[in-house]
């Protein structure tokens, strides 16, 4: 090109594929950034309980909103042509949830009987002229504000610690659950188990080794609303002393038992210390609590009949709810309670069962090795642990003294015994009341044949003071 020829004009060509690629990226951030505003799913509403019945017991109300947010929340209760407003909720900010607990008891001028409980939601979204998205539900509820009834009809008088004791009452028709409850712990009623009285109800109950001995049992009745009523049990606890004990372990025994049980990958690779430890206490939980589950399903209906019988020929060598200290090369490394009897006999001897019920367990329990479990009824349950063999299958009905399998030294067994256990509702209990005959026949069978608390303490007197009671009368 010559210096006299005039200069060519540059393209705008990239200047305008620059400017569409920065209004494209800006229209897709905004997209981006909106996105949530512009989403077309309403607010999610969640009452609980879900039943249609409610009382004292608190209604909670979840109102949610995972994308643009909640913008309003109304929630209104309707009864006998009066509404009352519950919540009525704008939100400057959109929130992703509100949560509201309702106690209807409290609410003004609320009555028993139908009401109409009605929730409106909105979120924040752009949807429906910038509307947003609604969601409503309607739910017809009945008010019941009255507790249940109950009458304690018999009780008991003294229970051991770690011990069972045995009640009859009678709840009112609308009762849904009842039974005892202590501590964490609690031990639900039956009815239709009283000779000639089908309205009362009998309830097997502990004071449980793991709660305080100063711990209050208290009978509870709950209807369908979820209304409660508490009656104290009044009793004498009377103390048990459980033993506390150090065990030593050899190297032997770790090699030889415990890396066998190790389930964890971390353990096997650490110290066989590390590898008590995880058998001691994390598969033991993990065992106690699959125990717990099984024991925990109890069947309607009484399957044994009088005292359960001990294995025979056998010599208990541990007792119930010892506390074991573990020591390895003179130093402490584990502990655990001991919640059953080791019963010793000769080696593979025979097991037996202890009174008559259904298998509800049969297979390998980890420390506790081959176990059986028998399932008697009104949530008692028998364990029989460390068998070297099993001849019996879950289902099977089996009568008191039924071979179950053999002794043996599976699991974390040092060696050849039978690790008994007794257990109510899922809580391991004293199990040599349960071999005691006058036991049973004074504290469980009057209960069963319709007695009251009276009429046992009088039948349970010396007959020379029996007979002056009824004079004095």
């Amino acid at each position: 090109m010559s210096a006299l020829e005039p200069e060519r004009p540059r393209s705008k060509l990239p200047l305008v594929r620059i400017l569409f690629v920065v209004v494209l990226a800006a229209l897709l951030a905004a997209a981006f950034a909106y996105r949530a505003r512009l989403e077309g799913e309403p607010p999610q509403i969640r009452v609980t309980p879900e039943a249609d019945m409610v009382g004292t017991a608190p209604l909670e109300i979840s109102v949610s909103d995972p994308g643009a947010g909640l913008k309003s929340v109304t929630v209104t209760l309707s009864s006998g042509g009066s509404e009352t407003p519950l919540l009525n909720e704008r939100f400057a900010q959109a929130v992703g949830e509100k949560k509201l607990s309702v106690e209807l008891a409290k609410v003004a001028g609320i009555k028993e009987g139908p009401v109409t409980l009605r929730i409106v939601a909105r979120d924040a979204s752009l949807r429906s002229f910038l509307a947003g998205n609604e969601a409503s539900l309607q739910k017809q509820l009945t008010v019941d504000l009255t507790p249940p009834t109950l009458e304690l009809i018999a009780d008991d008088r003294y229970i051991n610690f770690g011990g069972a004791g045995a009640i009859v009452y009678k709840a009112s028709p609308d009762t849904a659950t009842s039974g005892v409850k202590i501590g964490r712990h609690f031990f639900p009623g039956f009815a239709g188990q009283v000779d000639g009285k089908p309205d009362h109800s009998f309830a097997l109950f502990a004071h449980p080794y793991d709660t305080p001995q100063d711990a209050k049992a208290m009978l509870v009745a709950t209807d369908k609303a979820g209304n409660t009523r508490q009656l104290p049990l009044v009793y004498e606890l009377k103390s048990v002393k459980y033993r506390k004990s150090t065990i030593a372990i050899s190297d032997s025994f770790l090699q030889g038992k415990v890396l066998a049980l190790v389930q964890d990958a971390a353990a096997k690779q650490g110290t066989p210390k590390d590898a008590f430890v995880a058998v001691n206490e994390a598969l033991r939980k993990a065992n106690d609590e699959k125990i717990a589950a099984v024991t925990a399903k109890a069947t309607p209906a009484m399957q044994w009949k009088g005292a359960f019988v001990q294995l025979s020929n056998s010599k208990v060598e541990a007792n119930f709810a010892d506390q074991r200290t573990y020591v390895h090369n003179g130093a402490p490394i584990s502990s655990s309670y001991h919640l059953g009897y080791d019963l010793s006999v000769t080696k593979r001897y025979p097991v037996e069962a202890a009174n008559s019920g259904t298998v509800a367990f049969a297979g390998d329990l980890g420390i506790y090795g081959n176990t059986v479990i028998l399932d008697h009824g009104l949530g008692l349950f028998t364990l029989y642990s460390h068998l070297s063999s099993i001849d019996a299958k879950e289902g099977d009905k089996v009568q008191q003294r039924q071979p179950l399998g053999r002794t043996g030294e599976t699991g974390l067994a040092a060696g050849d015994h039978l690790h008994y256990g007794v257990y109510l509702h899922g809580v391991a209990v004293l199990p040599v009341e349960w071999w005691d005959g006058k036991w049973i026949r004074d504290n469980v069978e009057p209960k069963l044949q319709g007695r009251g608390s009276d009429e046992i303490a009088v039948s349970q007197q010396p007959k020379a003071r029996a007979a002056r009671t009824k004079r004095g009368r």
